[in-house]
């Protein structure tokens, strides 16, 4: 499998506005990285470069020492899955057939018993036989996720890369923490790497193993949740007051608003 993930001086402008700006990271094997930012920093555009649906004006993605436009697609696609933020389907189909489309990489033939479990493990089975567009917007991020992890099935478990852009806008607290507490179990088994972009600066810290904090496309701060949640640091990249604080049951920090 591919273990290493490397961007190297990303530049990306949009009607003659930089969106990226000179962003260099890696992605260690094993990792859970959460990308946080205020809105219109560029975590979203920056997540498209790193999976290759958008071409850098300057600097690479390079997968395993390889730039991602070297890859053949059937190949980057078996090592790499992404879930947007919005997926709107030009079809109406069962849920198990939407998840069953990220085996395309892999098989044509039907591959009921994996789907089964991939349903089981994202909490998806109560969803079976159901039509994806009935769903409601928090049931279908949850397909969209076991259709990713799906995508990354090999050997009897996900493996390789899963890029995320928030996962959890629409799932309840339940949900939330079933989906973060799955990629954290996977994550430590050292076979799924994921970058996930997420809001809630709290998420962030208690799952995430890194932070990567963008501001106006420029990456202004990395490292553990406790040495990017800063106080001072964020209120002067979010302009919003707050406190930080810790989790009661962890020592992850935890973020507050004032009031």
């Amino acid at each position: 499998m591919a273990e290493h993930f490397i961007a190297e001086g990303l530049h990306y402008r949009v009607a003659g506005r930089a969106v990226i700006n000179d962003v260099s990271l890696s992605l260690a094997k094993g990792e859970l990285v959460a990308l946080i930012g205020p809105n219109g920093a560029g975590k979203s555009t920056l997540l498209r470069l790193l999976t290759g649906f958008l071409q850098p004006a300057s600097g690479c993605c390079m997968l395993a020492d390889k730039p991602l436009d070297e890859w053949p697609p059937q190949t980057l696609s078996r090592h790499r899955a992404v879930m947007r933020q919005q997926t709107r389907l030009g079809f109406d189909w069962p849920v198990e057939a939407v998840i069953a489309m990220g085996r395309a990489p892999w098989t044509p033939r039907p591959e009921p018993r994996l789907i089964a479990q991939v349903m089981e493990m994202t909490g998806c089975t109560p969803l079976a036989g159901r039509q994806y567009a009935a769903l409601s917007g928090g049931e279908q991020q949850r397909v969209q996720l076991a259709r990713a992890l799906a995508q990354l099935w090999c050997d009897g478990a996900p493996r390789g890369w899963l890029f995320l852009d928030e996962p959890t806008s629409a799932l309840d607290l339940y949900h939330q923490q079933h989906l973060l507490r799955l990629l954290k179990t996977l994550t430590a088994s050292q076979e799924l790497h994921v970058c996930i972009v997420l809001h809630d600066l709290n998420l962030a810290a208690l799952w995430a193993d890194k932070i990567v904090l963008l501001h106006n496309g420029r990456l202004v701060s990395q490292g553990t949740p406790a040495a990017v949640l800063q106080a001072d640091d964020l209120q002067h990249w979010y302009g919003a007051q707050i406190h930080v604080g810790q989790h009661p049951a962890t020592v992850s920090p935890q973020v507050f608003l004032a009031p």
